[in-house]
């Protein structure tokens, strides 16, 4: 953010989002469904739920995939009419696959 590289705050933020999605517990309906008042949870961080703990494996994969997701966009653009946002979706790619590489390549 500090070199106001805005290809790579997107990516990174996306990203960002992304694990912090997959580090999300689901929530049982029957337990948000018909509570009386007296027996709801009361105090702070009484609703509170632990998160996920990904793997280091698993933020690699949603790493991965988040830049899969931008090189198979790119692609489906026509390259002519979108080349602006064909060349901005793959450095977004690059960048997320400079963390898992070192390269920057898939």
């Amino acid at each position: 953010m500090r070199a106001r590289d805005k290809v790579a705050v997107s990516a990174l933020r996306a990203t960002l989002a992304a694990l912090d999605n997959a580090e999300a517990v689901p929530v049982d309906e029957a337990e948000t469904r018909g509570v009386a008042l007296e027996a709801s949870p009361a105090g702070a961080g009484a609703t509170e739920a632990a998160r996920r703990e990904l793997s280091e494996s698993d933020a690699a994969d949603i790493v991965r995939a988040e830049a899969a997701e931008r090189l198979d966009a790119a692609a489906l653009l026509p390259t002519p009419a979108h080349a602006d946002r064909v060349a901005r979706l793959q450095a977004e790619a690059a960048v997320l696959l400079r963390f898992l590489d070192g390269h920057g390549t898939p």
